[in-house]
């Protein structure tokens, strides 16, 4: 949506582009194996603002085809 603010139309739409967190997206790591088995377990996202909390629980709602409801 053109209103949005800039950090909401910036944010990824797959998880290919996402930066950072390498250690969890790589091959075999924790991330890069649910997405691709399909099999999503509950996590806790934790870090300072700014780090990919949002946007990665919202690539990961997206893909295990779940509803995504932010919550501050």
């Amino acid at each position: 949506s053109p209103i949005a603010p800039l950090p909401e139309r910036l944010r990824p739409d797959d998880i290919s582009e996402l930066v950072g967190q390498a250690h969890l997206l790589e091959d075999g790591g924790l991330l890069s194996g649910m997405f691709e088995g399909g099999a999503f377990a509950s996590l806790i996202l934790w870090g300072p603002p700014g780090s990919g909390k949002t946007t990665l629980a919202r690539l990961i709602a997206k893909k295990s085809g779940c509803v995504f409801e932010p919550v501050s």
